[in-house]
């Protein structure tokens, strides 16, 4: 009998399966009658059942997989996600600029990152769309204008500082390595906490907040067991499978409520301050802007509920400014240990500082060959290598050079069909050969200071023809902020210290993956970047 209710139950759940993907599939392809051009791509062959989202989320270099592709299949192709779905990926200039231009309009975020933001973050403005989005970056922008990142600098140079003298005790104590990934996250999230929301979490002096656990606990799918893996492989099918409680999805509530106690600490913190004095300097800060927000006079009506989502935008800055500052600097610092004479370039501009430090002009405006490292790290290790939208109206994507569609025709533009996933592999066109020449994939910082970009690359729209930070209504709020913490950390560190790989400059750097792929060398264990560090005279 238990065997019979077994099959029975069996019996059930696949029902209930067959008739949620006809209905999803009755919903894609209802309406106008639309249907996205077919496409040639990647076989489904390879996983029936997870499509290529399992080899995307496994593979050791996402941009270099799609760059494989795309030199397979053309620059717009289909891309199979399971179970019969088939979403678009635009790997063209002028597609991927109409695409991001109607980013949180023509486009939203994919039902499975809402699910997964929305768990994460709550509904701040990675979650939001159109007007909701608008209004809440009109809230945010003042806290990175220039007026406000100018009194963001001495913040960054403090904690920067803080790390030079631990680091020079590490030294004095006859060790010759240190790893240095762990520290970029602690000088990345101090100055998070310090400069955004006037907290500091200590993590130079030590202290490891419990929100960081939680993101150094996070494993990629083929860590996770069987089960857990098929059900993060089918959530971009079924969104809703993100909700069950997994491993990995129970990281991710972690991740928000870990946060909620420091969120609600600084509102009444802020709320008190501002009834007391009126403190313009708090007003420009990122909560201060937020709790400004809740009352009628500001215009913006941020509700209740909107305001702590923001606050618990510290959630949304771990994401957006954590990991990918703390990622990027990593980067830099491997780079320029692979690259002695780069290196040593980057700290002959910076030599003229003795004693003192680049201004906010100095470093936005002057110091061509920091922000040509600063420009070459972030096209050459993207922190989100590909963006995915879904198309909330039939659409109509122009293309700048033609493709060959399935059935051998050949196109200049891609007919979007309503509730159509589509990719853009950011990674990919920063690192094109066709865009930026046969030496697309080395690390040059030389192309942006001793010779003109090549056509293609000068079409990207984008920080300074780049993609990492995006493009359009989504183009990252917090990029300067990224920038200037960036710039002022490694300025300090590259005058100070020479870095040298542990196994010379051919020592292999591998990926590990986590919520972001991050460095690491491949002889070590989880994400540790050690490198040989010199204290210099």
């Amino acid at each position: 009998m238990a065997i019979f209710s077994s099959l029975w139950r069996t019996d059930l759940v696949a029902l209930a399966g067959l008739v949620v993907v006809l209905g999803r599939l009755y919903m894609r392809y209802r309406g106008s009658g639309v249907r996205t051009t077919k496409l040639p791509g990647p076989s489904p062959c390879r996983n029936i059942l997870f499509g290529a989202f399992a080899q995307m989320s496994t593979s050791p270099n996402q941009s270099l997989l799609f760059d494989d592709w795309v030199k397979e299949y053309g620059t717009a192709f289909s891309l199979p996600m399971g179970l019969g779905y088939k979403d678009v990926v635009i790997a063209d200039v002028k597609a991927a600029i109409h695409f991001l231009a109607r980013d949180t309009l023509s486009y939203h975020q994919t039902p499975f990152a809402k699910v997964l933001i929305e768990m994460l973050f709550g509904p701040g403005i990675l979650w939001a769309e159109e007007d909701n989005h608008r209004r809440q970056r009109k809230a945010l922008t003042p806290a990175f204008s220039n007026a406000a990142l100018r009194g963001y600098i001495p913040v960054f140079y403090d904690s920067v500082y803080k790390l030079k003298t631990t680091w020079e005790s590490i030294l004095e104590s006859g060790e010759t390595t240190i790893e240095v990934q762990n520290w970029m996250n602690n000088i990345a999230l101090d100055n998070l906490g310090i400069a955004g929301f006037g907290y500091n979490f200590h993590c130079l002096d030590g202290d490891k907040p419990a929100v960081v656990d939680v993101f150094d606990a996070f494993e990629s799918p083929e860590k996770s067991g069987y089960l857990s893996s098929a059900i993060f492989f089918l959530t971009p099918v079924f969104p809703a499978l993100a909700r069950l409680p997994t491993k990995a999805s129970n990281t991710f509530r972690s991740t928000k409520t870990s946060m909620k106690p420091i969120a609600e600490g600084l509102i009444e913190r802020m709320k008190n301050e501002m009834s007391l004095v009126e403190d313009k300097q708090t007003e420009k800060s990122i909560i201060g802007l937020l709790i400004k927000a809740e009352t009628a006079s500001s215009g913006l009506m941020l509700s209740g509920d909107e305001i702590l989502a923001q606050v618990r935008w510290m959630n949304t800055l771990f994401f957006a400014g954590y990991e990918t500052t703390s990622t990027t600097l990593t980067w830099a610092l491997i780079e320029l240990a692979r690259n002695p004479e780069k290196q040593e370039r980057l700290r002959s501009e910076l030599a003229e500082f003795s004693g003192t430090d680049p201004t906010w002009e100095q470093l936005t405006l002057g110091l061509p060959y920091l922000n040509a490292v600063t420009q070459e790290t972030l096209r050459c290790h993207p922190p989100v290598p590909e963006i995915a939208r879904v198309a909330m109206q039939d659409d109509v994507i122009p293309l700048s050079s033609p493709v060959t569609t399935a059935a051998g025709e050949v196109i200049t533009e891609l007919i979007i069909a309503k509730g159509t996933v589509v990719h853009c592999p950011i990674g990919q066109i920063n690192q094109s050969d066709e865009l930026w020449g046969a030496d697309a994939k080395e690390f040059k910082p030389e192309r942006w200071v001793d010779r003109e970009l090549l056509p293609g690359a000068k079409g990207i729209q984008g920080y300074h023809h780049i993609m990492s930070f995006s493009d359009g209504p989504r183009l990252c709020i917090g990029r300067n902020f990224a920038l200037g913490n960036f710039k002022a950390t490694l300025s300090v560190l590259v005058r100070n210290f020479s870095f040298e790989l542990p196994g010379g400059v051919d020592t292999p750097i591998g990926i590990y993956k986590g919520i972001l792929p991050r460095p690491r060398v491949e002889s070590e264990e989880g994400p540790r970047v050690p490198l040989k560090i010199r204290r210099l005279d």
